[in-house]
C-alpha cells in the first residue's frame, strides 16, 4: 500500500473538527480523484498528506514511514511525493525552463535539456521556455507548477484542483497528456476536483468527501451508476431525486435519475413540458409529472404533453 490514512483526526478550531476517525488506503499506480463540494475538506487532506498541517490523532502512512507534521519536519514533503497547491510558488527571475529543471541534476546539462522539453510537450508550453512568470496567465504558471512537480518522477503526484484555472480547449488538452503521461511512468496521482466528468474516464477510483466524512469510495463507473446519496449523485451533474415514497408510486427501481436515463416514448407516464431550451448537444427539458418538475434531455425540441420512461 504506497498511502495509508488511520483514524485521522483534524481540527482547524478546537470546536470545528474537520476529519474524525478518518480512513483511507492509496493503491500505488492509481489515478484517484477526491470530489466533493468546496469547504468538504479536499485541499486540507492533500496538505495533511504532505505534511504542511499538524492534525491532532491518527497516522498518515507514505511508502512504509509516518508523515510527520511541520513541528517535527522543518521541510515539508517527503522526497518520492510531490504536491501542486493553488499557489504556484515559482521563481519570479528565473525563465519557464529554469522553473521546470529546478529540481533536475545539473551533471548532464543536455540530458536535463531534453528531459525539459519533455515535460514542456506535456503541458503544453514548449513556446514560453524562456519567458518570465510574470508574464504567464494564472493557468500558464499552474501547467509549469505541475512539470516541475512531474520533473523529479514523485511515487506520489498531489494535484489541488489543477485545471481550474484553465479555458476549455486546454483543459481538454492538458488533462489528456498529463494523465497519459502519469500512468506511463507509473506515477501515482491523488487529484482534488469538483469537476468530477472532466476527468472520470481517466479514473481508477473516486473518493467523495462531505464535510470531512469519506462518504463513498468506489470505481468511477460505479459511483456514477450507483451513488450513495443525493450529494455523490449532483457532483456528476443535473440529477431527479425521487423519495422513497414517490419510487413506490411510479415504481421506480431507484432514487437517482439523471437527465439522459429518462426517455421520451410512445407509451408511459404522461408529463407536460414547461421549457425547453437548446443546449449544444441536446435540448435541456423542464417537466412536470403530476406537479413534479423533473429534467429531462432530448435530441429535439419538445413541447405541450408527451409520455415518458425511465
Amino acid at each position: 500500500m504506497l498511502l495509508e490514512i488511520k483514524n485521522l483526526f483534524f481540527s482547524h478550531r478546537p470546536d470545528q473538527p474537520l476529519f474524525q476517525n478518518f480512513n483511507l488506503r492509496v493503491e500505488e499506480g492509481k489515478i484517484i480523484a477526491l470530489a466533493g463540494e468546496s469547504g468538504c475538506g479536499k485541499s486540507t487532506l492533500l496538505n495533511l498528506i504532505y505534511g504542511l498541517l499538524e492534525w491532532g490523532k491518527g497516522e498518515i502512512i507514505f511508502n512504509g514511514k509516518p508523515i510527520l507534521g511541520p513541528t517535527k519536519n522543518l521541510v515539508p514533503g517527503e522526497e518520492n511525493m510531490k504536491l501542486v497547491a493553488q499557489n504556484y510558488d515559482l521563481m519570479p527571475y528565473s525563465t519557464v525552463a529554469d522553473n521546470v529543471g529546478k529540481f533536475i541534476s545539473n551533471i548532464n546539462l543536455l540530458e536535463k535539456k531534453e528531459k525539459v522539453q519533455e515535460l514542456l510537450a506535456v503541458v503544453g508550453l514548449e513556446e514560453f521556455e524562456n519567458t518570465l512568470p510574470k508574464f504567464l496567465s494564472g493557468g500558464q504558471m499552474q501547467r509549469v507548477a505541475i512539470a516541475r512537480a512531474l520533473s523529479v518522477m514523485p511515487r506520489l503526484l498531489l494535484l489541488d484542483e489543477p485545471f481550474s484555472n484553465l479555458d476549455f480547449s486546454r483543459k481538454i488538452e492538458l488533462r489528456e497528456r498529463l494523465f497519459n503521461y502519469v500512468r506511463e511512468k507509473n506515477i501515482s496521482l491523488l487529484i482534488s476536483t469538483h469537476e468530477i466528468q472532466e476527468v472520470m474516464p481517466w479514473l481508477d477510483q473516486i473518493i467523495v468527501l462531505q464535510e470531512g466524512r469519506l462518504i463513498q469510495n468506489d470505481n468511477a463507473e460505479e459511483t456514477y451508476s450507483r451513488p450513495y446519496n443525493q450529494y455523490v449523485a449532483s457532483l456528476f451533474g443535473e440529477v431527479n431525486v425521487f423519495s422513497d415514497e414517490d419510487k413506490q408510486i411510479y415504481n421506480l427501481p431507484k432514487n437517482f435519475w439523471y437527465p439522459h436515463e429518462i426517455k421520451i416514448a410512445e407509451e408511459g407516464k404522461e408529463v407536460e413540458v414547461l421549457e425547453s431550451r437548446f443546449s449544444g448537444s441536446y435540448y435541456w427539458n423542464k417537466i412536470s409529472l403530476n406537479g413534479k418538475k423533473l429534467v429531462i434531455y432530448t435530441p429535439e425540441q419538445i413541447g405541450g404533453k408527451c409520455k415518458i420512461t425511465f
